[in-house]
């Protein structure tokens, strides 16, 4: 007897806007199998109104209202049985953040949530690393947003620690993350990962996706940190024009991918990581996961 469900996950980020539409096929005696059906970006960067001006824009208000209002009905033309709506960084800063998810609710009748940056890595951790994570292996997990960078230290196959800091691509781009918040991710690393012979990074985020589309490689492969080095000194050597026109990079994306690489290349750096993996995964699939296992 085979049953398939239909979830849904809308991730509200500080870059971009993702539905997520997942088929659950659950078969007697066998593990259950999730799978993508349908994913929709819109790039309505968020951030750059609430961490620039402490609110979201009316124009930007208007574009998440239209954007939900077809998320809505693409979830409905899909018959999803169950959906959850989240959002992060920039949702949490915005002073109008309230005012905004009421009138969503109003105009779209969808129900968003504005988690905080522990509750958003742990929904990113319950995805479905353990197919990754070797029991007898150290890894350094990073998601890096728009925001903020969710960091968890899993070993032995358990989450040792997590944390939240507020170091995203969109603060990055507009000159907002301080030394002394280096300083901190640079401490909280290399504390955490001084008892561990050897970490493996995992990364996760659409940069280090696109980045590891670019290098070619199988999915199950690592990207090497002389890699990782080497494409962020060639992508910190173009223009943003010549990364749309060279590199076939989206508009939203030719910015923020230089800021993202650093963060990754530093977290390399700093647990003396010399591999790092990358499953496609995010807080979508993990929303939808947490969603099935009752997490959420």
């Amino acid at each position: 007897m085979i049953t398939i469900k239909k979830y849904a996950a809308i991730d509200i980020g500080s870059n971009a806007m993702r539905l997520l539409i997942a088929n659950i096929v659950e078969e007697e005696g066998k593990e259950t199998q999730f799978s993508k059906s349908s994913l929709v970006r819109v790039p309505i960067r968020l951030g750059q109104d609430a961490f620039t001006v402490g609110e979201i824009s009316e124009e930007n208000i208007e574009r998440m209202c239209d954007a939900m209002k077809a998320f809505f009905l693409l979830m409905k033309v899909h018959k999803i049985e169950s959906y959850k709506a989240f959002a992060t960084s920039a949702m949490r800063e915005a002073y109008n953040a309230k005012e905004v998810v009421a009138l969503i609710k109003k105009k779209a009748d969808i129900k968003i949530e504005i988690i905080d940056g522990k509750k958003e890595a742990a929904i990113i951790a319950s995805t479905d690393l353990h197919h990754l994570l070797k029991n007898d292996e150290t890894y350094l997990f990073v998601d890096v947003g728009g925001g903020s960078t969710e960091f968890t230290l899993f070993s032995n196959g358990k989450m040792i620690t997590s944390r939240s800091f507020k170091a995203g691509t969109v603060r990055l781009l507009n000159n907002m993350v301080h030394e002394v918040v280096w300083d901190e991710i640079e401490k909280w690393i290399k504390t955490n990962t001084a008892d561990y012979e050897e970490v493996t990074l995992i990364g996760s985020g659409g940069n280090i996706n696109k980045l590891f589309k670019m290098s070619g490689k199988p999915q199950e492969k690592p990207l090497s940190f002389l890699y990782v080095n080497t494409q962020y000194n060639y992508l910190n050597s173009l223009t943003y024009e010549q990364r749309i026109s060279q590199l076939g990079l989206n508009s939203d994306r030719a910015d923020v991918i230089v800021p993202a690489t650093r963060i990754y290349l530093n977290a390399m750096k700093w647990s003396r990581a010399r591999q790092i993996y990358v499953p496609k995964i995010g807080l979508s699939d993990g929303i939808v996961k947490a969603m099935y296992y009752g997490k959420i």
